[in-house]
């Protein structure tokens, strides 16, 4: 890495980070012998100890594998939302020796089943509110679903509002191959020894790019380690400092910095299983948390309540996230209030950051810098680095980088390139650098919405379109948009006989239908044709770019 990337490094810290060789499981045993009794997680005022979460992460290693078959290496389904037993079912996969598939609680059926056929997963823990999405795949690839109502960790009076679907009782299920959480830990059965290491896998969250299919990223244990502790060094966080997840443990960012971080130090987190911002003050004043991970959208509606003067927020110190650049405005808000907000930058396949903004000097709408060990670049097309201020596609060496796409050698051949004697990868980003080193965002070589967060591929989109019997061609892009920053656009060619017939409000209603929420076109335009090269290939840039122009006017 460029020595310009350490001139203004974290003070006292060291360039290089030595990871512990041990399983992500391990982190789980270590807080539990040292805080057996400090809670590790707080769910809406029920605590559950360091202790009690290794108890019940054991049982339910042990149902896994006793009970569902589960062997070493075996794909298990994690679909459900931030909860106890979202952590719980994580690392009980972990201890049975299996690997996490986690999965956006949004997706429906037709998406489900896709996870279910590429990981082979034939095990799935799944909250009852979703069981409905995840029932119909049973016996047809699915053989085992363990299904949990989140209530059932709810022993502790509260007075925050609770979502409906948290607040419900548990529901009786009487059908085969369906067993319910309490019923699952009751066994009490016992995992056999533990037999993986750090070059095993661990988890595999999916991600899509130009293909319409999501692609499994293969993590190991070591790479999962790097950046859960990478991220807890970089902010000098303590056993101590308490923390707030209102992030989605499915997504990277909330599975590291939200989950996996506070335990490998020993950590309290406050858990929200549903963004309320009145809930998240309310928390933050009560449990005096010091440390939030959010992306820009969460912290936009945070400061605009109009109620959040009634709260003392005097204990938040650090702020970090990304996801999209804060806007203006925004920083200088939280600045205001004495805090930096610190923007970072990673990928499903770098398992979370691989560039951080020192906190000492965190720069707006910026990258950071590289973070310990890992070698980033900006290149040109023959892969020739660039001098700072010029654009190219951001390249990044390191070891959170992912082992390659399951199942998919072709696409993982394509994702990587080998420079002087390292093995790099193509994010598709487009970036520059500064005088400084810091790196910048500038635009993206892969087709990619972020609506609020969420990464929507336009090829994915697409390609559930094309299953609506009206729908001759479509083309997904993105628009500009105040509050989530972009939003979802589908451009579309009825077929023969049916313009007058199908509505841009049928087409939608028929989306929320059949993909998750996040996915679905919130604009649809009719027109004759799409713009197509010569080779009758669409030509969605020329359709992006006439968009931009409208935004520009």
């Amino acid at each position: 890495m460029s020595e310009r990337h350490f001139a203004f490094w974290p003070e006292t810290h060291p360039r290089s980070m030595s990871v512990p060789a041990s399983s992500v499981f391990f982190n789980a045993e270590v807080a539990a012998a040292r805080y057996p009794d400090r809670p590790y997680l707080i769910y809406y005022d029920t605590p559950l100890s360091f202790g009690e979460f290794r108890a019940q992460a054991e049982c339910l290693a042990g149902y896994l594998q006793e009970a569902c078959g589960v062997k070493k290496g075996d794909r298990v389904l994690l679909f459900m939302q931030n909860s106890p037993q979202f952590a719980i079912g994580y690392y009980g996969i972990l201890r049975a020796d299996a690997v996490v598939v986690p999965v956006n609680p949004m997706n429906l059926s037709n998406e489900l089943r896709h996870y279910l056929r590429d990981s082979g997963a034939k095990v799935a823990l799944a909250g009852q509110e979703v069981l409905a999405q995840l029932q119909p795949l049973l016996q047809v690839g699915l053989e085992r679903i363990i299904v949990a109502a989140y209530s059932d960790y709810l022993r502790q009076p509260t007075d925050l509002q609770l979502p409906d679907f948290v607040a419900a009782p548990r529901e009786a299920v009487a059908v085969p191959g369906i067993t319910l959480w309490v019923d699952a830990l009751a066994r009490d059965l016992r995992p056999a020894p533990a037999q993986c290491g750090p070059d095993d896998l661990c988890v595999m969250p999916y991600t899509s790019g130009t293909t319409g299919n999501p692609k499994g990223c293969m993590h190991s244990h070591r790479t999962v380690m790097h950046t859960l502790v990478a991220g807890e060094y970089w902010f000098s966080l303590k056993p101590d400092t308490t923390r707030l997840a209102a992030l989605p443990f499915f997504h990277v960012t909330g599975m590291q910095g939200s989950m996996n971080g506070p335990l490998f130090t020993g950590a309290t987190v406050v858990l929200q299983t549903r963004w309320d911002r009145d809930n998240a003050a309310r928390l933050i004043e009560r449990y005096r948390i010091a440390a939030w991970t959010a992306i820009p959208t969460m912290l936009i509606d945070f400061l605009s309540n109009p109620r959040l003067g009634n709260y003392d927020l005097s204990s938040l110190r650090r702020l970090c996230g990304g996801g999209a650049a804060m806007p203006e405005a925004i920083a200088q808000r939280l600045l205001d209030m004495g805090i930096t907000y610190v923007e970072g930058y990673g990928l499903s396949e770098t398992i979370a950051p691989s560039h951080l903004n020192p906190p000492q000097r965190a720069k707006k709408q910026c990258l950071g810098i590289p973070i310990y060990d890992v070698d980033s670049r900006v290149v040109d097309s023959e892969f020739r680095e660039l001098p700072p201020g010029e654009v190219g596609e951001i390249i990044t060496a390191g070891p959170q980088v992912f082992l390659g796409y399951w199942n998919n050698p072709q696409a993982s051949a394509t994702s990587f390139i080998e420079l002087e004697g390292k093995r790099f990868l193509r994010t598709g980003d487009l970036g520059r650098i500064d005088e400084d080193g810091y790196f910048f965002l500038v635009d993206r070589l892969k087709r990619m919405i972020n609506a609020a967060g969420f990464k929507v591929w336009p090829a994915e989109v697409e390609a559930m379109l094309y299953q609506h019997p009206a729908i001759h061609e479509a083309c997904v892009i993105g628009v500009r948009d105040a509050h989530r920053g972009e939003t979802v656009k589908a451009v579309v060619v009825l077929k023969d006989g049916q313009r007058g017939r199908v509505s841009e409000a049928d087409l939608i209603a028929w989306a929320r239908e059949h993909m998750a929420a996040y996915k679905v076109p919130r604009l649809v335009s009719f027109v004759d044709a799409l713009p197509k090269s010569a080779t009758g290939k669409i030509m969605w840039r020329t359709l992006q770019e006439a968009e931009n122009a409208k935004d520009d006017r």
